[in-house]
C-alpha cells in the first residue's frame, strides 16, 4: 500500500514537472493546481484516476481520502493546457456535489469495486467521532468496502480509541445503513 502511495504521488509531481517543462512562461495554473495537490484538498476527477490507476496495476485494496470537491480537469485544462481527456458530461450526469455521490464515482473509478475503496478517516481535530462516523456512513452508502482510522483512534487513551473503533464498526454492522 505505502509502495502505491509513493507511485502516485511520484506521478502527480511527474504530471506537474512536465506540464511546467511545456508551458514556459504560462506556470502559474499548473503551479495553482500544484498548490491544490499540496493543500490536501481531494478533487473527485483527480482521485478517481488515482483509483483507476490502482486498479490498472491490480491492487487489491485502494485507500483513498473523501472527495470533497470536484473540477479538477476543468481548472488544470484552463489556458489551453492539456492534462487529459475529459467529458463535460462526467460533471453535470456523472457526479453531484452530494457527498455520497462522490465517493461513489470513487467506487466507479476502482472497476465498480472490483478492487475496493476504503476511506481514510482524516486527520486528527474536532469532533474527531462525529466525522469518522460520518466517513463510515457515506462510504458504506456509496458501496465502499471500508474505513481505516490510524491516528484517530491510536493517538488518544485506550477506552476513547476503542469507543472510536467501535462506533465505525457500529455503522458496517448496522442493517438499515445500506448503499443508497
Amino acid at each position: 500500500m505505502a509502495r502505491l502511495r509513493v507511485v502516485l504521488g511520484r506521478l502527480r509531481v511527474l504530471l506537474v514537472q512536465l506540464q511546467l517543462a511545456r508551458l514556459g512562461d504560462d506556470r502559474r495554473l499548473v503551479l495553482g493546481a500544484a498548490e491544490l495537490l499540496r493543500e490536501r484538498i481531494e478533487l473527485l476527477d483527480l482521485t478517481g484516476q488515482a483509483n483507476h490507476l490502482g486498479v490498472t496495476i491490480q491492487a487489491d485494496i485502494i485507500k483513498q481520502k473523501q472527495a470533497e470537491l470536484n473540477g479538477g480537469y476543468i481548472a488544470l485544462n484552463e489556458g489551453g493546457l492539456s492534462f487529459g481527456k475529459y467529458d463535460p458530461r462526467m460533471y453535470s450526469d456523472l457526479a453531484t456535489d452530494h457527498p455520497v455521490d462522490l465517493c461513489r464515482y470513487q467506487v466507479l473509478n476502482c472497476y465498480c469495486g472490483r478492487s475496493g475503496l476504503i476511506n481514510s478517516g482524516g486527520g486528527s481535530g474536532e469532533n474527531d467521532f462525529g466525522q469518522a462516523v460520518r466517513t463510515a456512513v457515506i462510504n458504506k452508502r456509496a458501496g465502499g468496502l471500508g474505513m481505516i482510522s490510524g491516528r484517530k483512534a491510536f493517538q488518544r487513551p485506550m477506552k476513547e480509541g476503542v469507543q472510536l473503533l467501535n462506533a465505525i464498526q457500529d455503522v458496517y454492522l448496522d442493517d438499515s445503513i445500506t448503499v443508497a
